[in-house]
């Protein structure tokens, strides 16, 4: 065996729409090949280290590149990357504070200026994040109605909305359809995270 069979290639990675447990999962099953070894997997980090002698980087990478994960190389793909995956975390998997402004959220979190965040977004996104918040906020809200659990005004309530008009403005202005239609149409389906 030669030296650089003994010593593995160290990776750390960021990586794109990498949004859900499911695709830690999904990572998980699909690098668990000869010579890949994961040492940190969390939503949009992956750290590996590999032998070359066993595999390529260019298979790796193309292994997560089938997946629907793209690899982030500069800095403002890292903080889009990063920014979303916040949003995604304080609609989606946190106790959502409906006092806490999600702007103060998201300035708490990388200590930068929300007028700087918002334009990183927007000039690397095809949408303000503005309207990346709201519509992630619409999905969540779909979720909510469809496991029935919670009246439409704990759900305002929850989603930071002032009130279930307010709501259902929203939720016709992103979905077109009012709130009783999407309750009583089993058929209209929720989009996934990644395609937001």
């Amino acid at each position: 065996m030669n030296y650089s069979e003994k010593k593995p290639v160290l990776k750390k990675l960021r990586l794109k729409n990498m949004v859900c447990n499911c695709c830690i999962h999904l990572i998980r099953k699909a690098l668990s090949l000869d010579g890949v070894e994961i040492h940190d997997l969390r939503l949009g980090y992956l750290g590996i280290s590999y032998f070359p002698s066993k595999i390529s980087w260019k298979k790796i990478a193309g292994i997560l590149n089938e997946f629907g994960f793209e690899i982030l190389e500069d800095k403002e793909s890292v903080l889009v990357m990063q920014i979303k995956q916040a949003v995604i975390e304080m609609v989606h998997y946190s106790t959502f504070d409906a006092m806490v402004k999600n702007s103060d959220y998201l300035v708490g979190k990388f200590n930068i200026s929300y007028p700087s965040i918002s334009a990183i977004f927007s000039k690397r996104e095809k949408i303000t994040l503005e309207k990346f918040i709201i519509l992630q906020k619409i999905e969540k809200v779909k979720e909510l109605i469809e496991y029935g659990e919670l009246t439409l005004s704990e759900i305002a309530y929850m989603m930071g909305y002032s009130s279930v008009q307010y709501l259902s403005t929203q939720f016709k202005t992103i979905t077109g359809i009012s709130v009783t239609d999407y309750k009583s149409d089993p058929t209209i389906t929720r989009k996934s995270l990644e395609s937001i």
